[in-house]
């Protein structure tokens, strides 16, 4: 059975940092790529960035290129995503997700996510 839990979300201040992380397990984790997305309220999900398998080669939308960065742990089947001058666009539900083979920005066709993290920034 697979489990992708997200932790590290929070209340910060604008122009703060944050960093989420997703534990995976019962699955060969070194196979998927990981990706992050993310979901305000009214609004669809929104692709973030994600991390290939193998090479770790990242991603990201323009939307926080420059300002979010992610990487993984493949010993501890673990995926984070550090955020950094956050602003309040930046508020939603933080999803983490897998896809075995390559990555890419379509949700529809990760094969596992989490269950989400709320990240709120406050002015």
């Amino acid at each position: 059975q697979v489990q992708m839990v997200e932790s590290g979300g929070g209340l910060v201040q604008a122009g703060g940092s944050l960093r989420l992380s997703c534990a995976a397990s019962g699955l060969t984790f070194g196979l998927y790529a990981m990706a992050w997305f993310r979901q305000a309220p009214g609004k669809e999900r929104e692709f973030v960035g994600a991390i290939s398998r193998i090479s770790g080669t990242t991603n990201y939308s323009d939307s926080v290129k420059g300002r979010f960065s992610i990487s993984r742990d493949d010993a501890k089947n673990t995926v984070h995503l550090q955020m950094s001058s956050l602003n309040l666009g930046d508020t939603a539900v933080y999803y983490c997700a897998a896809r075995r083979g390559g990555w890419s920005s379509s949700p529809s066709i990760y094969d596992y996510w989490g269950q989400g993290t709320q990240v709120t920034v406050s002015s």
